[in-house]
């Protein structure tokens, strides 16, 4: 694959395969996405099982809207198991788009669209308004200042709707992620959740724009409506790490 004038700029990914799975780096130390051979539908890595965990508080998702692609394990999840869901995903990478046949990302239909596009402009001038904004948006030098900034996460804020929730990954130990979480408290009214997933790899952090987080029932944990076992199997951990933490947050 050769770059072409309008994608010279990006950082070319590539793909390290073995006979049980396929993973998408931008550099060998570190691991962009992965899917395993036998399941390409399956959440490989746990941080991503984490991130699902915004169907706790918004179980029935009608749009979704997603900054970044990589090789789309949330955005596979998402279309074939929420149904009833609309996704649109922003990747400015047109190098990391053109490797979508490889890790069995579906082809743009009705309910399911990728756009090359920055992501702040998708967020700021975006088609849509969404029940679910998903944030992972990572580059070869880690999370761009242009995607945590007061301004973006501001942004994210106004696109959701009035009950809409919005989840980002960061990577676990970052010097700044204090300063990002003190943002994405500022732009949501400090309605926030941070959770650390099993691996201590990543941070998750679920912002409400409403108060799902303040009522949300600590006594049990629900299976999201339509979502079937199989799928619901993977989340459990998840969901188990979000209703801990959440119950520490409330003392």
């Amino acid at each position: 694959m050769s770059d072409s004038p309008a994608s010279a700029h990006h950082i070319k990914p590539f793909i390290n395969e073995n006979a049980n799975s396929k993973a998408l780096h931008f550099r060998i130390c570190d691991v962009q996405s992965c899917m395993r051979i036998n399941d390409p539908n399956a959440l490989a890595l746990e941080y991503t099982r984490t991130m699902m965990g915004f169907l706790l508080f918004k179980p029935e998702p009608r749009s979704i809207g997603m900054v970044g692609l990589g090789g789309g394990s949330l955005a596979k999840f998402c279309y074939h198991h929420l149904r009833s869901a609309r996704i649109q995903i922003a990747e400015i990478n047109p190098l990391v788009i053109a490797l979508r046949e490889e890790f069995h990302i579906p082809p743009d239909d009705v309910r399911f669209i990728v756009f090359q596009s920055d992501g702040v402009d998708f967020v700021r001038r975006g088609p849509s308004r969404f029940d679910v904004l998903v944030v992972d948006g990572y580059d070869l030098e880690g999370l761009p200042a242009r995607l945590s900034s007061q301004g973006f996460y501001d942004d994210c804020h106004e696109t959701l709707d009035p009950d809409g929730i919005m989840v980002v990954n960061l990577q676990y130990g970052d010097p700044d992620n204090d300063e990002h979480v003190a943002r994405i408290r500022r732009s949501f009214d400090g309605s926030v959740l941070v959770v650390d997933d099993g691996e201590l790899s990543h941070s998750i952090v679920f912002a409400c724009k409403g108060h799902a987080l303040e009522t949300y029932p600590l006594r049990t944990i629900r299976r999201p409506k339509g979502l079937d076992p199989a799928a619901s199997s993977q989340l459990l951990a998840g969901f188990a790490l979000i209703a801990s933490a959440l119950k520490d947050q409330r003392g």
